[in-house]
């Protein structure tokens, strides 16, 4: 069940914008590009980039890969402040801490935190904000965010290139925003819907199987009759542990018949 009003405001994937602060590389926008349009979103703003045309660029253009529609609508501020009007909860993303600025939280809990928030209010905004290459987001920057948001990686080593961190905060953002839509997290296909064959065995069936496998088993001389020992025990729990479909339990009464069809023409 999804947890989002149905007909409320825009969708949840609409009210995200992901926003890159004084971008120099062309190829990192591109780049974000691909990763904001993998995740399912489609707004990207950038701020005061140090290229006038960088959307344009032959290396944004190459490494966006199918996403330049995304690239295309990127809409170009002159500062922070205007990018983020009319954001009702945007996050600064930086791997350096900060001993004033707003409530930290890590990119799980961002993720968490926006899609309540985009629960709860039908028209909030989200904005994730991710600073320059070379030194990322600066105190004032991040002053105009309400929650400062840090990427758990290695304390020795934790500096990310920005087109990497954003992807993995499209992803978490994703990951919530699907979970609270109650939609599968997996692709599925037509192949794997339910069929009478796929369904949990009933207990006959797999008693039968048993039957029929220890019948095999003699007839290989696997097991002796006269001393079986723990061994039926143990086959019965391999079975019974792994759920058998009415498909594996067709499958195995076969490769019975076989074993028994095999030694009767030994023997």
């Amino acid at each position: 069940m999804s947890l989002f009003p149905v007909g409320d405001g825009a969708p949840p994937f609409e009210r995200i914008e992901f926003i890159m602060v004084q971008p120099s590389h062309p190829g990192n926008v591109g780049a974000a590009a691909r990763a904001i349009k993998t995740m399912g979103f489609q707004k990207l703003s950038l701020v005061a980039p140090r290229h006038e045309d960088i959307i344009n660029q032959p290396e944004a253009q190459a490494l966006a890969s199918g996403a330049t529609d995304v690239l295309a609508g990127a809409r170009v501020h002159p500062t922070l402040s205007e990018a983020l009007a009319g954001t009702t909860l945007a996050f600064a993303l930086t791997a350096r801490p900060r001993d004033l600025g707003p409530l930290v939280c890590d990119i799980r809990q961002a993720a968490d935190a926006g899609r309540a928030h985009l629960a709860e209010h039908v028209d909030g905004r989200i904005a994730v904000v991710l600073g320059t290459e070379r030194s990322g987001l600066t105190n004032h920057d991040i002053a105009l965010c309400q929650r400062i948001c840090h990427i758990p990686a290695n304390p020795q080593y934790s500096s990310l290139n920005v087109a990497q961190a954003l992807q993995l905060a499209a992803w978490e953002l994703r990951y919530a925003l699907v979970s609270g839509l109650g939609e599968p997290l997996v692709p599925r296909t037509d192949k794997q819907a339910a069929t009478a064959g796929s369904l949990p065995a009933p207990n006959e069936k797999v008693q039968a199987l048993m039957a029929h496998w220890q019948e095999a088993l003699v007839s290989i001389e696997f097991l002796d009759p006269a001393h079986p020992k723990k061994l039926m025990p143990r086959m019965r729990h391999l079975f019974t542990r792994n759920q058998l479909s009415q498909d594996e339990v067709d499958m195995m009464r076969g490769v019975c018949t076989a074993m028994i069809r095999a030694a009767n023409r030994r023997g």
